[in-house]
């Protein structure tokens, strides 16, 4: 199982990861208070701005302080890293 850091030692599994989004928009915030009212939001931003919304596909969100590019590429580097090991 892959996890990924997502910021104050939380960590994710990155083969849950359905997407990971920019709060800014209406839609999305407007999704953030509808899992908040269902009870599936996990807020792993520690009281800071939410840079990054993450999607799971079990249906729960997770908040981030660190901006999306940054998840992205921690998940890709997994990636990688694990795919040089099985090569050799």
């Amino acid at each position: 199982m892959k996890l990924v850091s997502v910021g104050f030692g939380n960590l994710i599994s990155a083969a849950k990861i359905v997407s990971i989004v920019s709060p800014d928009s209406a839609p999305i915030k407007r999704m953030i208070q509808e899992v908040r009212e269902k009870g599936l939001l996990i807020d792993a931003s520690f009281g800071r701005s939410t840079k990054a919304v993450i999607v799971m596909d079990s249906g729960n969100v997770v908040l981030s302080a660190l901006p999306p590019e940054t998840i992205a590429a921690r998940c890709e580097e997994r990636t990688e890293g694990e795919n040089d090991a099985r090569e050799r």
